[in-house]
């Protein structure tokens, strides 16, 4: 049985850049839009200032403001896409903000229920972690054999994975091999976390999660 918990292997999962729509506080799914002339102003100077961690490998979410914030941070990285971790589908709430569905009943009966009920005409939020969850063990894969080609050279292997993804897929990988609550892992765009890939093959962890930016190791009763 393969076992995580062999090797040193930091995963960073960061959250997209900035968009029009993140600006305007709307929510932002499958619609596949690429990031504002901010957001990529914000990323250069981050990535200028060396706040972004190098990585071994590097995986994606094949959305444009994904694939965008990768090319802008890891500039010399090929991602492998995970088709998993598309962004939730948000159905009759895509691409409106608060302001605009502070009337609809669909959108208030969602939120009396925390966010747990399925977004009309969209996704339920089981269905969206199960996906993701799906995604990270494909992930799993891609770092399994670049670290049976780094043994073919060293008995020892430490590296690093990043992953730029969306905001709720950080949320459901971390609820999913770290613990919390989905709420929990909220981050803004251009942040995320660096953490530590442990357990074995069949049963992955996270652990020692910390935010890039600085904040303290979270700890998640």
């Amino acid at each position: 049985m393969w076992d995580w918990s062999k090797n040193q292997i930091e995963i960073i999962f960061l959250r997209h850049g900035m968009t029009i729509e993140n600006e305007q506080h709307r929510y932002l799914g499958n619609t596949d839009t690429s990031l504002s002339r901010n957001g990529i102003c914000k990323l250069q100077a981050l990535q200028k200032n060396g706040t972004y961690p190098k990585t071994d490998i590097l995986f994606c979410s094949p959305m444009k403001r994904c694939t965008e914030t990768a090319e802008i941070l890891y500039p010399n990285h090929t991602p492998i896409y995970i088709p998993e971790w598309r962004e939730m589908d948000f159905g009759e709430f895509e691409g409106k903000n608060y302001i605009e569905l502070q009337k609809n009943p669909n959108y208030q009966a969602w939120i009396d229920s925390n966010g747990t009920l399925p977004f009309p005409g969209g996704e339920s939020r089981e269905a969206f972690i199960k996906r993701c969850e799906q995604g990270f063990y494909r992930m799993l894969i891609g770092i399994k054999g670049r670290l049976q080609k780094m043994d073919e050279k060293q008995p020892a292997s430490k590296i690093t994975a990043g992953a730029v993804v969306h905001g709720g897929t950080i949320m459901a990988i971390l609820s999913s091999f770290y613990g919390g609550d989905y709420f929990d892992h909220q981050v803004k765009n251009g942040d995320g976390y660096r953490c530590l890939l442990s357990g074995t093959r069949k049963q992955p962890k996270l652990q020692g999660v910390e935010n890039i930016m600085g904040e303290s190791e979270r700890v998640i009763p």
